[in-house]
């Protein structure tokens, strides 16, 4: 029976060190980490090379159940196809361990509560927006040219017969932006 730890941090710039200490308090002899990689994502090449080496009888420890995963229905199968594989799972911060009844019942909770959290703060951003909009501020990048400066690129290309990509570089956007800006600029006129 072997015990394997595995961390995870969503960006380059989070320390892992308080999962790998907790982790190695509770007995790790391995531990295997991704970083860089949200929680909704399970293909990870630290937890993929994990769940190839857990055998019947090892035990799969997090520090905190969502660094393994955020969605549900992920996180629900990964933990059951463990189980049917003969791997226990164990959550340090939350006292989970899935060889017990009321440890299986636990993770469905603190699972659906995780997704129940990535839903909530979904719906505060599209709302965000929404009321941004509303006020009427422009969300997403801004356009690459103003409709003076495709004018102005426009009458260059046609009237002076200059090149698309020397009017594009001294817009500073790729060629293939402003050829795109003039097709939907003519698209909009004929319409």
């Amino acid at each position: 029976m072997r015990n394997f730890g595995y961390a995870r941090v969503s960006t380059t710039e989070q320390n892992m060190d308080l999962q790998l200490a907790a982790l190695k308090a509770a007995g790790c002899a391995k531990i295997l980490t991704d970083e860089g990689f949200s929680g909704a994502n399970f293909s990870r090449p630290g937890l993929t090379k994990m769940l190839r080496a857990l055998r019947r009888g090892d035990t799969l420890t997090v520090w905190r159940l969502d660094r393994l995963g955020r969605s549900l229905f992920e996180l629900l199968n990964l933990v059951r196809d463990l189980n049917e594989r003969g791997v226990e799972f164990r959550s340090l911060s939350e006292s989970l361990d899935t060889s017990t009844s009321a440890g299986r019942l636990l993770l469905h909770i603190l699972a659906s509560m995780a997704e129940f959290e990535r839903s909530l703060i979904s719906e505060r951003t599209r709302a965000g927006m929404a009321a941004a909009r509303a006020r009427g501020s422009r969300i997403g990048r801004r356009p690459a040219m103003t409709s003076e400066q495709l004018a102005d690129a426009k009458s260059a290309i046609e009237g002076n017969r200059r090149a698309v990509a020397d009017i594009a570089d001294e817009y500073k956007i790729h060629p293939r932006t402003l050829g795109r800006l003039l097709r939907e600029q003519r698209a909009t006129r004929s319409n």
